[in-house]
């Protein structure tokens, strides 16, 4: 196991508390992912394949708006959650642990769509790597087709030696869940560890580290330069619509 499966294996079960309310940002991003769909690949767009998917948030939400899903991840832990998710919920959505890298060799079909959101393209950490996963990406999308990817916008962030990002506190039945994240910066890369602390109204808390999250800090114009070079003939990027700069790529 990759220390990257394991960091989130062991995020897991507290994935849902990164969001302040994971249940309507599921909806709202479908909500905003299917416009988008609509707006630049018509009404033509049935099946599609989350590369990305972590615990469901998008492909549970655009399962509930009708598309066919299949989904993929690199954590089997997440994919376990994603899977009994989609079951409460009455969706039938096919589920794989797989690497984005490594699709077509896994799936050997295409498919209308391929999204891979919540900045997973920078746990790639060269262009090769993104561009091998690019690749995969327009192997496994119809002619018709294309990507979309939600990404940080890294030229916007300000970078020092560490850093300590907030997430949410959420009330508990015991008491409070507090999660941060602590950015270590290393040139062109950081190393993110979650903390995940438990208040149960003790004189000590309850406090998971769990260690591992590497993200390569590539800027969006690059991303766009390395879509174009896996073959996609356009390449949209979308500021301001979705909670992060969303690229969307066309095979047409």
């Amino acid at each position: 196991m990759s220390q990257l499966e394991d960091y989130y294996d062991r995020l897991t079960p507290y994935y849902t508390y990164i969001y302040r309310d994971w249940e309507n940002s599921l909806l709202r991003q479908a909500e905003t992912l299917n416009r988008i769909i609509h707006e630049y690949f018509g009404s033509g767009v049935k099946t599609i394949l989350d590369a990305a998917c972590g615990i469901g948030t998008q492909c549970l939400g655009l399962a509930q708006q009708g598309y066919e899903i299949t989904a993929s991840d690199i954590s089997s832990g997440e994919v376990q959650r994603a899977r009994s998710e989609a079951q409460r919920r009455g969706l039938n959505i096919t589920f794989e642990t797989a690497d984005m890298c490594d699709l077509w060799q896994h799936y050997r079909r295409t498919f209308d769509l391929v999204i891979a959101c919540d900045n997973a393209i920078p746990h790639l950490l060269s262009d090769a790597q993104i561009l091998e996963a690019f690749n995969q990406f327009y192997r496994c999308s119809t002619p018709e087709g294309g990507c979309m990817i939600s990404v940080r916008d890294y030229a916007a962030l300000t970078h020092s030696a560490s850093q300590l990002n907030p997430r949410n506190i959420h009330e508990t039945p015991s008491g409070k869940l507090i999660l941060f994240d602590h950015w270590k910066f290393d040139g062109d890369y950081y190393d993110m560890t979650t903390y995940v602390v438990e208040d149960k109204g003790q004189p000590e808390a309850i406090t998971q580290v769990i260690p591992g999250g590497r993200y390569y800090c590539i800027k969006i114009n690059r991303l766009e330069a390395l879509l174009l070079q896996a073959g996609f003939k356009r390449v949209f990027t979308l500021r301001e619509c979705y909670f992060q700069p969303l690229l969307v790529a066309t095979k047409k």
